[in-house]
């Protein structure tokens, strides 16, 4: 890790333009040759040629999963490395690779002995979900998120009272996971080495609701009652409307007769921590 390319979302969770510039201070003590800067999505990220024409060896970024995922897909071939640091609010796949480590710590333990290893995805069609892939009514509330991130009040009740009728209309029925609650109103699909591991939340009254909250904000959400968990190697959305997804937490529209699957990538995401 020598000559890098940084890449920034300074309206995700947590990450700002003072701690990218805090990010930047600790590029050059160690070292650390900057070679471009992307402030995403304002900027277009950098493909495989632009980063092996610059000799980079090494992607650097400080975003959410949102655009973690984006830079992910788009250098999927590339032969250079990626360093995620937290920046999101979850911060999940930071978590994954270097445990509660801040950003300098993460950065020095990288240049001192990072190595390279391979997340599993969730796969539909040209999508892919490195955290997870979400299904089902509940999906519809990414519209009400994005306003309340932006700080946009206007149009905030009106997406709410949508997501919220149908969070409790049908739900989604789903092909090829037997002993999965039928329409759920969501389901997450998150990716394991050899397998999709999928768990369909249906909490339909207040009592139920509330249970389910309770066991995500203390414990593993998907041991509430309300959650049934199987796992699978492939499934497919039943019937043939489209449906909302979200990959990583961005909105798509997924198309029935798309087959969800799995994969893993190249060694390309480097690891601080050993269990990694």
């Amino acid at each position: 890790m020598q000559k890098l390319w940084f890449i920034t979302n300074t309206a995700s969770g947590t990450a700002t333009a003072a701690k990218a510039t805090a990010i930047e201070a600790v590029f050059v003590e160690h070292d650390l040759q900057l070679a471009g800067r992307t402030a995403f999505p304002d900027d277009d990220l950098p493909d495989a040629d632009r980063l092996d024409t610059e000799g980079v060896d090494t992607v650097v970024l400080f975003a959410g999963d949102g655009t973690i995922n984006a830079a992910a897909c788009r250098l999927a071939d590339w032969t250079g490395s990626i360093l995620i640091l937290p920046g999101g609010t979850m911060n999940l796949l930071a978590k994954a690779l270097h445990g509660n480590a801040d950003p300098a710590t993460i950065i020095r333990a990288a240049k001192q002995g990072g190595r390279r290893i391979a997340l599993p995805y969730v796969e539909a069609g040209p999508h892919r979900a490195f955290v997870g892939l979400i299904l089902g009514p509940a999906a519809t509330w990414v519209r009400a998120r994005e306003l309340v991130r932006s700080r946009r009040l206007r149009g905030l009740g009106r997406a709410m009272l949508s997501a919220w009728r149908r969070t409790f209309s049908r739900g989604i029925r789903l092909e090829g996971v037997p002993g999965l609650r039928h329409h759920a109103q969501a389901v997450f699909v998150r990716p394991e080495a050899d397998h999709l591991d999928v768990a369909a939340v249906d909490a339909r009254d207040w009592r139920s609701i509330a249970a389910l909250g309770w066991e995500w904000l203390t414990g593993d959400w998907v041991a509430a009652a309300q959650v049934t968990q199987v796992r699978a190697k492939r499934l497919r959305i039943a019937g043939h409307k489209p449906a909302q997804a979200l990959f990583d937490g961005e909105p798509m529209k997924l198309d029935a007769d798309v087959t969800i699957t799995g994969g893993i990538g190249r060694e390309m995401f480097i690891a601080t921590v050993e269990a990694a």
